[in-house]
């Protein structure tokens, strides 16, 4: 008696394909992902924090370096893992019928969402991690432990950012959401996200518009990991809203991805 193959089993087979396409592109990846935010960590962590510090009218308790360091992290994790989830998918969807060759195979629509997570999983894991490896020669993080946990939450943060950007490139025909996107949620957001400098140095109203975007809660997370200074209920308060926007984002493009494909 035949036995339909498990969620895993079903992901796993996909893996060949994401492992080909990781070796095409991975150099550029390097690039973009790792080596630009560098340039900008070297620019505003060490020479505008310069003049921050050796001013002596911080009032942040740590190094500007010190400071801006999870925000980089938590901001690129961000922007990559809607970089991912914007072109890639849509294309796919609109231009190559990668997705509606792959489920006229045993692959069911579930599956081929799942292997685009596991992917990009596995992606913001590698990007981050080189990211910190980064920041721990900077000097800017206090333990393993600490990296590790940043590492986490970093990734959590990307997840929740992509899935809900899945549940669109899979709805839409053209690309002009895009622009929108970029140009007036992830570009206001990095800036505006505590990264830089502390949210509470806003006004009240926008201290509040950036505390419900999932980004605030992973630079303030990532920071507490890197910095050794956690507060265990505000940590898990954190990862938990992060997981909700993972969970509703998954669930949106599941229904996103069978309604295209199922009428495609």
């Amino acid at each position: 008696m035949s036995t339909q193959p498990g969620s895993l089993e079903m992901v796993a087979r996909q893996w060949d394909y994401f492992r080909t396409l990781f070796r095409r592109t991975w150099r550029g990846s390097i690039v973009s992902n790792t080596v630009l935010p560098v340039f900008f960590l070297l620019a505003m962590g060490l020479g505008l924090g310069g003049y921050i510090d050796d001013g002596g009218s911080s009032t942040i308790g740590i190094s500007y370096l010190a400071f801006i360091a999870p925000g980089m992290l938590a901001t690129n994790a961000m922007t990559m893992a809607v970089g991912e989830s914007t072109y890639p998918i849509w294309v796919s969807f609109k231009w190559e019928p990668v997705y509606s060759a792959r489920i006229a195979t045993p692959l069911r629509i579930v599956d081929v969402l799942n292997g685009l997570v596991a992917f990009l999983l596995v992606r913001l894991v590698l990007t981050c991690a080189v990211m910190m490896a980064v920041l721990v020669a900077f000097g800017t993080v206090s333990s393993v432990a600490g990296g590790v946990g940043a590492v986490l939450m970093c990734t959590l943060l990307g997840l929740a950012y992509a899935l809900p950007v899945f549940a669109l490139s899979a709805s839409i025909d053209d690309d002009t959401p895009f622009a929108l996107l970029f140009r007036l949620g992830i570009i206001p957001m990095t800036l505006f996200s505590g990264a830089f400098f502390p949210v509470s140095q806003m006004p009240e109203a926008l201290q509040w518009v950036a505390y419900l975007t999932p980004i605030w809660h992973g630079v303030e997370s990532a920071r507490m990991c890197t910095t050794g200074v956690v507060a265990w209920l505000p940590l898990a308060g954190h990862a938990g809203y992060l997981a909700v926007w993972v969970v509703a984002g998954w669930l949106l493009a599941r229904r996103q991805f069978t309604a295209r494909l199922a009428d495609g």
